[in-house]
């Protein structure tokens, strides 16, 4: 199975279309979106193409694709236009021998950690940063970036992961970073 991962869509139509051009060419199973889908935030300026009624018009369509988290931007009236859940503040699955712990960022990060066992991977956008560093016992914080609001000079971004594989690439599909695990 093919993963496609992303974060931080804030609301952004075209970056939002992007994405899901990315998906198709991918040719990826599942969409895993980590938060921020529809609003911006008040710490966010707005992004390009600020279409929240669009974005939630693509997601909803592709709603079977999808499984996400919630974001500290996510609230229960989105989940009322959305028909896919995005209140879930984490997802754990396994990836070979370990598992993935899945959040937006904003209540667990490597600041503070979820419950990990050594060996076990934590998965979230939140900062608009991508990220592939070690910490702990052989543990693993990873960050896909952001699809709309990049920071540090970072590049429109996503990830994907197949067959142990991570790779983070640009919304134009340029690889820009593999880890295997």
């Amino acid at each position: 199975m093919k993963l496609m991962i992303a974060s931080d869509i804030h609301g952004a139509a075209g970056y939002c279309r992007e994405l899901l051009s990315a998906f198709d060419r991918e040719g990826a199973d599942r969409l895993l979106l980590l938060g921020d889908i529809l609003y911006h935030g008040p710490r966010n300026d707005l992004p390009d193409e600020y279409a929240p009624k669009q974005v939630l018009a693509m997601l909803n369509e592709r709603r079977e694709q999808l499984f996400c988290v919630r974001g500290n931007c996510d609230t229960e009236v989105d989940q009322m236009v959305l028909t896919f859940p995005i209140l879930a503040d984490y997802s754990i699955f396994p990836v070979g021998s370990r598992l993935i712990y899945a959040t937006h960022g904003h209540v667990y990060n490597t600041s503070h950690l979820p419950p990990l066992c050594p060996g076990d991977i934590l998965l979230h956008g939140h900062t608009h940063v991508p990220a592939w560093e070690p910490f702990g016992e052989n543990n693993l914080y990873l960050n896909p970036g952001s699809v709309s609001i990049p920071k540090s000079g970072s590049a429109h971004s996503y990830m994907t992961l197949e067959d142990g594989v991570f790779e983070w690439k640009t919304l134009s599909g340029e690889v820009y970073h593999t880890l295997t695990l």
